[in-house]
């Protein structure tokens, strides 16, 4: 286990150690009511993941205990949800209608005790009874129901002889206890209605609060753990339990803040307005933070997975910013996709000195990326490029092409402008070009200089493809409803335009379109014959450019310069850095982007590079994690300092620890201001890099998992990832992700 623990598992080690705990049993309680969201999906990693970090197991059970609005479909999402995260529940899929028998034995034994009373007033006076937060309630008159009038009437309840909300079953607890949830909570209620699994065999059905403690305890649940909004609820989970005197051992409830994401809602009435209202095109519609949603749109279970692990377990709600769910998942696809060219807003380039044609041998991945992999490019006389690569008028810094400036077409040849044809309302529809026949990538000697390479298909070998660019659904960061929907939020462009292998190699998968951003074949509209492809995330956060655009100085007004495909302002210093640090340091263009766009940010990436020189390590941390910390404080603020920063990146540099390690030794530092050098000492965070040692940790994780070992060698590749995962998080992280995957490579062979 990680020495640096949340709070939970602190229970969890203290109760074992105590032996108030034997074996640690927990359980994931959805109500099968709609389609789960990314908020179940940390509920799903706290729950399977403390149940597997103390070898335990986690019971998978539906909170069916409301006929009107459940539904089988909505059974086999929550199923798909958690197996689709990777996770496997214990035995079969439970029901809390599995144990309707038993909790109403229940019900009826605290009747018995005196404890319970069936309620005949109706809500109206059951509400002013209740009392308030400062005044104490009232018991009704029919509490002094005797024990034989109550079971009577709890009976007939139970055949059916009254109708819906006629009367009610209720705990006799306190009705002037400060928690108002303590002052005679229902425990049952009248639903004469058809119920998915048990039909009509019952028309009474257990509240919430009365069924779920006596779930867990049937279950031999032994933390219960659930969001802070039922953190009230705990004084009747316990009266009911230590009221009815079960035997032990019984479970304890434990809460936790519930996931908040901006520019999203999570609510299921809010969720279902959506679908319902057609709003969405059903519940995986890929704008909807729903599981479904998420995963149509080409979300990998593996990003989510590590999205909740960062975000955190906490006792204190707070809002999480999607940018860090988006990030999760470009970190994800960086190192795995392979890159292609895909033109959505096709301008066509005749290159007037080429005949003939020929197939030009491109890599699916970049040099920085440890994955092998090409593809051959049809290059012909008539090719298509982005209308937005070619600049009639270009403002200054515009680096593409345009009538006096040559541009490169990646893996290929230099072209420059020679004549633009337009239709009779002005608008450019073709480009008259020339090529550099000794100017072809990978050999040129032609010795002409390009500051850009952009991205073409070929006009006749290109395919048609359907392109479905998403945006938040939400333009307000903190959305209430309807009136907040982002009008923009999908636009579907019918006629791209992408490079032949990619429908005819590589179909199934994920890709970075060039300049593009990554997307994700439709699993269920893509075909042969209409390929349909889901924009998953932008290369970059460019959400924050739209809502709080960086004014330009006066000065400056008309200055721009074109960025990987956005038009953006900056003064003439600004330009100057950014062409520094593009150029000079060889940085992303998007890094170099937002460095050289603030003031701060760059200041803190100049004091650190004086004490390190390690440009692109240190601005990928600068521009990520120490940006997150300056958007909420100011640099006066910070526990933190360059240098500091620039010492742990050293350490990364020279394999002390992993960049998994870096990031859980830089929250220390935001929280404590500790020198990363002190923080790596006193945790023991030394990156392992013995084959000998690592070598040995697979063996283990190989000997416990030989059913996913036998479906790797029978072919199922992706479960690399798990077994890399299960690696590192045998060694908290510290192991070396090179080595693992090297060393797992050999071994299961």
């Amino acid at each position: 286990m990680k020495e640096s623990k949340n709070f939970l598992q602190t229970i969890v080690e203290k109760d074992l150690q105590s032996g108030k705990s034997k074996e640690i049993v927990t359980r994931f309680p959805p109500e099968p009511n709609g389609f789960p969201h990314i908020g179940h999906a940390k509920s799903i990693f706290i729950n399977f993941g403390i149940a597997r970090d103390y070898n335990g197991h986690c019971n998978l059970r539906m909170d069916d205990t409301n006929p009107t609005k459940e539904d089988t479909k909505y059974v086999e999402a929550l199923k798909d949800a958690v197996t689709w995260l990777g996770y496997e529940w214990e035995g079969n899929v439970r029901f809390t209608s599995d144990y309707f028998a038993q909790i109403h034995k229940y019900a009826m034994q605290l009747i018995k005790m005196g404890k319970a009373y069936v309620d005949s007033v109706d809500e109206e006076e059951m509400r002013e009874l209740r009392g308030t937060v400062t005044e104490a309630g009232k018991r009704s008159k029919y509490a002094s129901r005797t024990v034989e009038e109550n079971l009577d009437m709890f009976e007939r309840m139970r055949k059916g002889e009254f109708q819906d909300g006629e009367h009610v079953l209720r705990a006799k607890i306190d009705m002037s206890a400060a928690n108002m949830k303590m002052r005679d909570p229902l425990m049952y209620r009248i639903r004469h209605a058809e119920h998915f699994r048990t039909g009509n065999e019952w028309c009474i059905y257990p509240m919430y609060d009365f069924a779920h403690c006596l779930s867990d305890y049937i279950e031999g649940v032994s933390h219960s753990i659930c969001t802070l909004e039922f953190e009230n609820n705990r004084d009747i989970y316990n009266w009911v339990l230590d009221t009815l005197e079960l035997e032990p051992p019984r479970p304890y409830q434990h809460e936790f803040a519930r996931l908040g994401i901006n520019y999203t809602v999570m609510s299921k009435r809010k969720l279902l307005e959506l679908v319902e209202g057609k709003y969405v095109n059903g519940w995986d519609d890929p704008r909807l933070p729903t599981i479904a949603g998420l995963r149509r749109k080409g979300y990998t279970p593996e990003s989510i997975v590590t999205f909740c692990d960062q975000v955190g377990i906490a006792k204190a709600n707070s809002m999480v910013d999607v940018a860090q769910l988006e990030f999760t998942i470009r970190a994800d696809l960086n190192p795995k996709v392979p890159r292609v060219m895909c033109v959505i807003d096709p301008l066509k380039i005749t290159i007037e000195n080429y005949e003939g044609s020929e197939e030009l041998n491109a890599s699916y991945y970049p040099d920085d990326v440890p994955k092998e992999g090409s593809r051959k490019l049809p290059f012909s006389r008539e090719i298509y490029i982005e209308r937005d690569d070619f600049e009639e008028n270009p403002p200054k810094g515009y680096f593409r092409l345009t009538p006096e400036q040559p541009v490169r077409l990646k893996h290929g040849y230099i072209i420059a402008c020679k004549e633009i044809i337009k239709d009779s309302d002005g608008k450019v529809i073709e480009i008259k070009a020339e090529y550099y026949p000794t100017s072809k990538s990978g050999s040129d000697t032609s010795g002409i200089k390009v500051k850009s390479a952009i991205h073409w298909v070929s006009a006749d070998e290109a395919k048609k493809v359907e392109v479905r660019l998403y945006d938040r659904l939400y333009s307000s960061e903190m959305p209430e409803g309807i009136e907040d929907l982002n009008p923009n939020s999908l636009q579907v462009i019918k006629d791209a335009l992408i490079e032949p292998a990619v429908v005819q190699e590589r179909p199934d998968e994920r890709f970075q379109f060039e300049r593009q951003g990554y997307f994700f074949a439709d699993p269920i509209d893509y075909t042969d014959e209409k390929p349909v492809y889901n924009k998953i995330v932008g290369l970059k956060d460019s959400w924050g450019k739209k809502t709080k655009p960086t004014p330009p100085k006066p000065e400056a007004k008309e200055k721009k310069v074109q960025i990987d495909g956005e038009v953006v302002p900056m003064t003439s210093e600004q330009e100057k850095l950014f062409t520094r640090y593009k150029e000079g340091l060889k940085l992303n263009g998007e890094v170099a982007n937002t460095l050289a766009r603030d003031e701060d940010l760059s200041a803190f990436f100049e004091e650190a590079l004086a004490v390190l020189n390690s440009p692109t390590n240190l601005a990928n941390i600068i521009t990520n994690e120490v940006a997150r910390e300056m958007k909420q404080h100011t640099k006066e603020e910070l526990k933190f300092t360059p240098q500091q920063i620039a010492e742990l990146i050293k350490m990364v540099d020279d394999t002390t620890i992993s960049n998994k390690i870096a990031k859980q030794v830089f929250e220390e530092m935001v929280n404590s201001g500790a020198n990363p050098e002190e923080i790596v000492e006193s945790k023991g965070l030394v990156q392992i890099s013995d084959p000998e040692i690592i070598g040995k940790i697979i063996d283990e994780v190989m000997e416990k998992n030989p059913d996913n070992v036998e479906k790797f060698k029978a072919g199922n590749k992706k479960l690399l990832g798990f077994f890399v995962g299960q690696v590192l998080k045998a060694t908290d992280g510290k192991a070396n992700p090179k080595i693992v995957n090297q060393l797992l490579a050999q071994k299961l062979q």
